[in-house]
């Protein structure tokens, strides 16, 4: 009882719920480990007494907490009325982050950080459609062996200006973890806060047109031009490594030229504005080229990112953390232009990025903010009905005290870059604002326990850096959602994530949801990247796939018969309301006949997965592979599985006959987004209950 007393000071869960009347209880030895990781010794009954007496006395001798919130004009929640605030009062507090001082009646001060948010995130004045894509299988004519941030300005520009859509959502661009192979997924990055130069177009980089190695960079370019064909004519992988050892020694090259006065002015303010954090990252870079990308095996000062061992490091690498920090500054750029795209063409949303859910434990997040992190821990998913052995992702979890006690600098500081040139921000499995699934270190995903947040701060940083970007607000809340979760999101206007095969009536008949029934607060969309298209999910191609690969837990035709029955109940469910033609069987009818019942649903935003457009049978990531699969490595292709490239693309009969579904808007009429309060009390607000949504498992990483 008394660990539990510990537990609970400090926001660790000692059981948990995975289904309604099923509680589990968490091993004592899982939240002792989960405490030291905290920086709490409950190693002894003795000292989870101490540290029970100890917490107790700091929380009765605290004035005031870490971090306060103040939502829009209203109170403060933890401000006493025996506490005087010094300064400017607190209801006269603009938005935004502020140093609090007070003193109580015995005159002792206090100190906190307030944060000032607005009601809740803008909204989109109209609803809006677009397309989903991950980026790297977006390969054009143009592009190195992987789509590249000039194919994702082309595919904004033609699909606004063309189409009317209004917005182009990506998978995470953050930067990888250096060296060979390289992880690639694009869920398990070296840092959050900056994005990878691989993305990066090389001939856009305006220092390409004075380069006086040219024959260098032509004969980079000829190799290129190699490996783009062997994915496109011969239907091989995109190969990452392979396209970033070209990119790289261009960029070498490229990095030798003389920048303009203009150009250089650009880059110093970049600098300026980006500060440590670039620094650290560029200074990470430069490090793991030298000792290897993973930096607990480095010497031991250079371990640590404030040493004077690493300072000294720095300064004898000064010209490859110059060359770090300038790609960073080019890939903003084109990050920039590719946004400055989509709007003029009339996109109100633009760019939708995605914040991966963590960092990996070796790259240079992990290295930059170690005391951030918790130590020994990763994070997943606990068991449930679709993964019985539960899930780790291997990605260090950031601790809760530490984040308080600073404000929130590091996440404020990891949105804003984010946001920097985004129209709308998706945050991966944002149930992890709330709690997150710790797994200690050595431990299976079921012996792990959850970690509670402080959601309020969390989502007043999130409203307030979405705010001052303008941008839209998506949570990724499939799977496992915590009781009140999509409640305290929506009255924040944070829109969530609704797929067509879950949308059913859970808490009573169990058939498909009825299009006035789904929330109005959410992007409505066929399926995901870790899904099977529709295409596949229609003919069973998918089950054929789990089959071949050893995946099923049932045999294959108990597998096909509940996957044909879905199907017939969901066809079922369109033909009743109108929406499918007579001729039974055309896949390609059917395809458009969910995304005329997606436009049925109240949905803000209504996403189309760019392959589902063209009939592309395969996932970009079947969870539950690693090598089994080529995960996170395939082109576009059509239904045949021959790769297409952008230009094939654009040019689709099939994927214009379903692009035809969706009325065009006009742009001057809907453009921007609302900056008003959160969905409860703006424009788009759902008077009604979230319905419940059945998990399709816990997020993979």
């Amino acid at each position: 009882m008394t660990l539990a007393r510990l537990a609970a000071h400090h926001g660790v869960a000692t059981s948990y719920s995975p289904s309604a009347g099923v509680t589990v209880e968490v091993p004592d030895a899982t939240v002792v480990a989960v405490l030291a990781a905290l920086g709490v010794d409950a190693s002894t009954p003795d000292e989870v007494c101490r540290a029970l007496a100890a917490a107790e006395a700091a929380e009765a001798d605290r004035l005031l907490p870490p971090t306060l919130v103040r939502w829009g004009r209203g109170p403060v929640p933890g401000l006493s009325d025996g506490l005087t605030v010094i300064g400017t009062p607190v209801d006269q507090l603009p938005l935004g982050v502020h140093q609090l001082e007070a003193r109580d009646r015995d005159g002792r001060t206090a100190y906190a950080t307030l944060i000032v948010a607005p009601d809740g995130v803008p909204q989109p004045r109209a609803r809006v459609h677009g397309f989903l894509v991950q980026l790297y299988s977006l390969l054009s004519a143009r592009s190195w062996g992987m789509g590249d941030l000039g194919d994702l300005a082309e595919l904004a520009g033609w699909s606004g200006r063309t189409l009317g859509s209004g917005f182009v959502q990506v998978n995470p661009l953050h930067a990888a973890v250096v060296g060979t192979p390289t992880d690639p997924s694009p869920y398990r990055p070296s840092s959050r806060r900056f994005p990878d130069p691989v993305h990066l177009r090389i001939e856009d980089i305006p220092e390409y047109a004075y380069a006086t190695e040219r024959a260098g960079l032509e004969e980079l370019v000829a190799r290129a031009s190699a490996l783009r064909q062997s994915v496109l004519a011969k239907g091989e992988l995109i190969d990452r490594d392979a396209v970033w050892e070209l990119k790289r020694a261009a960029l070498e090259i490229l990095h030798r030229v003389p920048l303009g006065p203009g150009r250089r002015a650009a880059y110093c303010d970049f600098l300026a504005g980006q500060g440590q954090a670039l620094e650290d990252h560029a200074t990470w870079c430069a490090l793991a080229e030298r000792y290897g990308p993973h930096w607990r095996g480095w010497p031991q000062g250079l371990r640590d990112p404030r040493s004077a061992e690493t300072a000294r490091a720095r300064r004898e690498l000064i010209e490859r953390v110059d060359f770090h920090s300038w790609l960073a500054w080019l890939t903003d750029t084109q990050l920039a232009a590719a946004q400055h795209t989509a709007r003029e063409a009339g996109m109100p949303v633009g760019l939708v990025h995605d914040l991966a859910v963590g960092a990996h434990p070796e790259g240079s997040d992990a290295w930059a903010q170690q005391d951030a992190f918790a130590p020994g821990m990763s994070i997943g998913a606990p068991p449930d009905a679709f993964n019985a052995r539960g899930q780790d992702w291997g990605l260090p979890p950031w601790r809760p005290d530490v984040l308080a006690a600073s404000g929130y600098a590091p996440y404020r500081g990891l949105l804003r870059g984010l946001l920097r040139h985004a129209g709308a921000l998706r945050i991966d499995h944002v149930m992890g604002l709330f709690r997150l699934w710790w797994v200690p270190e050595g431990r299976p995903p079921t012996d792990g326990t959850y970690v509670h947040y402080d959601a309020e701060a969390m989502l007043a940083v999130l409203a307030l850096e979405a705010h001052r970007a303008g941008a839209v607000v998506i949570g990724e809340d499939l799977g496992t959602v915590e009781p009140g979760v999509r409640e305290a999101l929506a009255e924040r206007g944070v829109l969530g994530t609704s797929v067509l095969w879950f949308e059913r009536d859970w808490a009573g008949t169990g058939r498909p949801l009825a299009p006035e029934d789904w929330r109005a607060g959410c992007v409505a969309t066929a399926t995901t990247h870790d899904l099977p298209s529709t295409a596949a999910r229609l003919t069973g191609e998918h089950v054929q796939l789990r089959h071949r690969l050893g995946l099923l837990t049932s045999p294959l035709e108990a597998e096909q018969n509940a996957a044909r029955a879905e199907v017939a109940e969901w066809l079922g469910h369109l033909e009743r309301l109108g929406l499918l033609p007579d001729a039974p069987g055309d896949e390609e009818a059917e395809i458009r006949a969910v995304y005329r019942f997606l436009l049925r649903t109240r949905a803000r935003m209504v996403g189309v997965w760019l392959p589902d457009a063209v009939g592309d049978r395969r996932p970009q990531n079947l969870p539950g592979t690693w090598d089994q699969y080529p995960n996170w490595r395939l082109p576009v292709a059509g239904p045949d599985g021959q790769p297409l490239s952008l230009e094939d693309i654009v040019a689709s009969p099939r994927l214009h006959a379903l692009m035809r579904v969706f009325p065009r808007t006009d742009p001057a009429a809907d453009s921007g987004t609302d900056p008003g309060a959160g969905q409860g009390a703006g424009p788009g607000a759902d008077p009604g209950a979230d319905p419940p949504t059945a998990p399709p498992g816990a997020r993979p990483a």
